[in-house]
């Protein structure tokens, strides 16, 4: 049978990576390779990174001036609302970032001023003139990411690999989050191939449901011309149904896999406090404020704990300095950004791995944490949670309730065993081989 010519639109991969969906992209390509002919574009690679079986470009190792297009020149007008709002861009872009000079129109009552500002036009408020030609720069080999603004970064990767696909033969187009969407969209327009969007976060996720800025538009526009939609839990699959107002029948979520690993603890002293750990951006999202919530709570009661806070983020610098945090008595840590091998290193001697997001997509440093023999607390609004059942659960905002959880797995060695032992069975199955061979069968049935 021939294999499926794949082109697959990604914003981060090892050894660049600053997320999870780096992560992802990585787990899903290596075990994609073997099923279907594989290309990625992504807007940084490594060029000394090689995956095998895997057509790797990066465009910032390339001469994009010397390519010559063979599709038509895209129309942008499609996605004009998202072309001109300044921000910066990162995987995990929230509205909140936005520029403070940056501000929306009000909407009116009146019905024809409505239609005129209608929330996909809204956004093209505030345009940015770029000083030469978008298809002149080569940013992505000139600057970082993170240091250019949306306007840029989206359009250019999306221009640049429409460019860049003109070169390739592909049967489906299969773009991950927001970011590369503008990209997938413009791609099916111009080569009319079918378009599959990966969710791994949302904008309703990052910011809220009340939050329906210019990420939240282009998601919305995304999702409604994708052929198909693979969200990574039934949670997030939910929101689109219920917040983007998408039908189920072009949903089906996929869940993550994880790579396997014989994970060694490390021994503590018995005279040593216990470890309840937090692991991942330090945002509203995923509950950091709770988490300190959670630890004044559980002191309370058993002084002879020592809570991490791993990684870094836009609340970082207000709980430091905030009167709760203070009054812990060095009972809190946190440790700002850290490798692969700290981190590995904290769930070595974690006791407890504390995850109360807000909402969750997935979460898959919890099911790494489960490698590692750490049982888990999780919110109930958290993606992870349909996979590992073991982990104690309660909404995010009951703190007594998470805070009892994390009590008694400390202080119950039965209950605690057990969550552990279940734990390990409850991810035998999520393999990223199980995964891509889900998606692929998605595959087949959108190219049919």
């Amino acid at each position: 049978m021939k294999k499926l010519k794949v082109l697959m639109l990604g914003w981060e991969f090892p050894p660049i990576v600053s997320g999870g969906l780096g992560t992802a992209c990585y787990g899903i390509s290596k075990s994609l390779a073997d099923k279907v002919d594989l290309t990625l574009i992504l807007p940084k690679s490594d060029p000394d990174f090689i995956l095998q079986n895997v057509n790797l470009t990066g465009l910032n190792n390339i001469d994009i001036q010397n390519i010559k297009a063979e599709f038509t020149k895209p129309d942008y007008s499609a996605f004009g609302d998202v072309m001109y709002v300044p921000s910066t861009i990162t995987p995990y872009q929230t509205e909140e970032d936005l520029p403070a000079e940056v501000s929306y129109p009000a909407q009116s009552a009146d019905a024809e001023t409505e239609e005129a500002v209608a929330p996909a036009a809204r956004l093209a408020y505030h345009p940015v003139t770029l000083s030469e030609p978008v298809e002149e720069l080569n940013v992505f080999g000139q600057t970082n990411l993170e240091n250019m603004d949306a306007n840029s970064a989206v359009i250019q990767y999306a221009r640049y690999a429409t460019r860049l696909a003109s070169q390739k033969e592909f049967d489906l187009i299969y773009a991950h989050d927001w970011m590369t969407f503008l990209a997938g969209v413009e791609l099916k327009l111009v080569s009319g191939k079918p378009l599959v969007v990966h969710v791994h976060s949302l904008s309703y996720d990052r910011a809220g449901k009340d939050s329906q800025g210019w990420i939240y538009e282009l998601e919305k526009q995304a999702l409604e011309k994708a052929d198909f939609i693979i969200p990574v839990s039934e949670y997030t699959s939910q929101i689109i149904q219920n917040e983007y107002g998408i039908a189920a029948d072009r949903i089906q979520a996929v869940y993550n896999g994880i790579e396997p690993k014989q994970q060694k603890r490390k021994e503590k002293a018995p005279e040593e406090d216990k470890i309840v750990l937090f692991l991942g951006r330090v945002t509203e999202q995923k509950g950091a404020s709770y988490f300190l919530d959670i630890a004044s709570k559980v002191l309370e009661k058993n002084k002879d704990v020592q809570f991490v806070m791993a990684g870094t983020g836009n609340q970082l610098q207000d709980l430091i300095s905030s009167d709760q945090y203070l009054q812990l008595d060095n009972k809190f840590e946190f440790t700002g950004f850290l490798d692969r091998e700290k981190v590995e290193n904290l769930l070595a001697i974690a006791d407890v791995y504390c995850m109360p997001s807000v909402s969750d997509p997935f979460g898959l440093s919890a099911i790494e944490a489960a490698q590692f023999g750490v049982p888990a607390v999780i919110s109930n609004q958290s993606g992870v949670g349909e996979v590992l059942h073991s982990a104690l659960k309660a909404d995010y905002n009951d703190t007594d309730a998470m805070a009892a959880h994390i009590i008694s797995l400390l202080e119950d060695d039965e209950l605690r065993s057990k969550v552990i032992a279940d734990s390990y069975k409850d991810i035998e199955q999520l393999t990223w081989e199980k995964s891509t061979e889900e998606i692929l069968q998605i595959f087949e049935k959108v190219v049919e």
